[in-house]
């Protein structure tokens, strides 16, 4: 990997955690406000989600046109497009997940800059369930 390339993704990457900070997405308890649908129900998180599908269809529209993209030789487009029992219970327990801890792996990873104690036991808990995930495939 180039360095061009690391510091593209350096600089995307640094904007998108700011971005996660600054909307509230690091804060488990507006994230599972949001999700609380019967209850005391937040909808502010739906401009942060409604700006990320804008902002990546515009993206993802921009870069079909592309032949290669900016830093590397070739795209490196997803292979499948089946549902599989795999996929719908993996997005499940993603799911289940985000809605009792109120942390998806972004904003998590994000979250441990502000030394947050939930962060800070969520993530080792993540990546602990990643690595059981790939032994047990």
């Amino acid at each position: 990997m180039s360095k061009f390339t690391i510091a593209i993704a350096f600089c995307i990457g640094t904007l998108f955690g700011f971005g996660l900070l600054v909307s509230g997405m690091t804060e488990p308890g507006n994230v599972q406000g949001f999700l609380d649908l019967a209850g005391a129900w937040r909808p502010q998180l739906l401009a942060v989600l409604g700006s990320a599908v804008v902002v990546a269809g515009l993206f993802y529209a921009w870069a079909r046109k592309r032949a290669a993209p900016l830093a590397a030789r070739s795209f490196h487009w997803p292979a499948r497009n089946d549902i599989d029992t795999r996929l719908i219970v993996g997005s499940a327990l993603f799911g289940i997940g985000w809605a009792l801890a109120g942390y998806c792996p972004g904003p998590a990873l994000t979250a441990l800059g502000t030394l947050s104690t939930e962060a800070w036991v969520f993530v080792p808990a993540m990546a602990a369930g990643a690595w059981l995930a790939q032994r047990l495939r």
